[in-house]
């Protein structure tokens, strides 16, 4: 096994470096650190370019587990100190564990009621926290997938990765335009349900039907003009306090297991 021990080895720059989003793209690839989540990108057969860990850092009998496992499908692993392992971390405390993992997301055409009985749509989101943790919470809800609109954020950004716990593993995500998914919804004919404070029906009483959307607008903004026109229906969050919203992941949050609740076949 190699022992990374200078700051300048390729692949020390090259996760350094995957820290940025244009990176990221370029490559292909993205960082994935923690035992949790490394676990579960190996169990879903997720494409592993190599693992990196520090050895006197890490104590998990299940994270060595995943090193054999690893090492006998012939993935290159590395070992590296603890101070250059810290400073590649993305987060305070780390665990000695990472591995860089090819990107991996499902194309807008390839969706359909067969595949996708209902999940989520969100238009141009800006916090990859906000992102990761709805990607966790439409799995915890029994949801289908993810698809997102008009860019934003993305979902292999350290922080939406961190946040989504592994879901982003199991579940489809898809990058799309608004006129893409427009079109692709002449096809397929989802039922959508937008959000907005503006809704005439309030989200406990809609008659939620599969194949389902739920389409979120943006963190600023919320839905337009034409993105409301596409729903068959708006559904609205009462507000019984002094907030006039909440956090775009909590509403989520509290659409989604209403919807996984209620939700009837087509």
């Amino acid at each position: 096994m190699t022992l990374l021990t200078s700051r300048q080895n390729p692949k020390i720059k090259q996760i350094r470096a995957l820290g940025n989003r244009r990176q990221r793209k370029e490559q292909g690839v993205f960082v994935v650190e923690g035992i949790r989540h490394v676990g579960e990108a190996v169990e879903s057969g997720a494409v592993i370019e190599y693992l990196l860990y520090a050895p006197e850092m890490l104590t998990s009998d299940y994270a060595y587990s995943l090193i054999t496992q690893l090492k006998l499908k012939d993935i290159p692993v590395f070992s590296t100190t603890p101070d250059i392992f810290s400073d590649l971390a993305d987060k305070q405390n780390p665990q000695g564990i990472l591995a860089v993992v090819q990107q991996k997301l499902t194309s807008l055409g390839s969706l359909s009621q067969e595949n996708f009985g209902w999940g989520v749509a969100i238009v141009s989101p800006q916090d990859p926290g906000n992102l990761g943790t709805l990607m966790r919470t439409l799995d915890a809800a029994g949801a289908d997938g993810l698809i997102v609109l008009e860019s934003g954020t993305d979902i292999f950004h350290p922080t939406a990765v961190r946040a989504s716990m592994g879901t982003i593993f199991w579940k489809p995500v898809v990058y799309a335009s608004f006129a893409e998914f427009r079109a692709w919804q002449n096809v397929h004919h989802f039922n959508i349900y937008g959000t907005s404070a503006k809704g005439s029906v309030d989200f406990t009483e809609a008659n939620y039907r599969r194949p389902a959307i739920l389409l979120l607008g943006s963190e600023r903004e919320g839905l337009d003009e034409e993105q409301i026109a596409l729903c068959d229906s708006l559904v609205r969050l009462p507000m019984r306090g002094h907030a006039t919203s909440l956090n775009l992941s909590v509403a989520a949050g509290i659409l989604l297991y209403e919807m996984g609740e209620k939700i009837k076949p087509s």
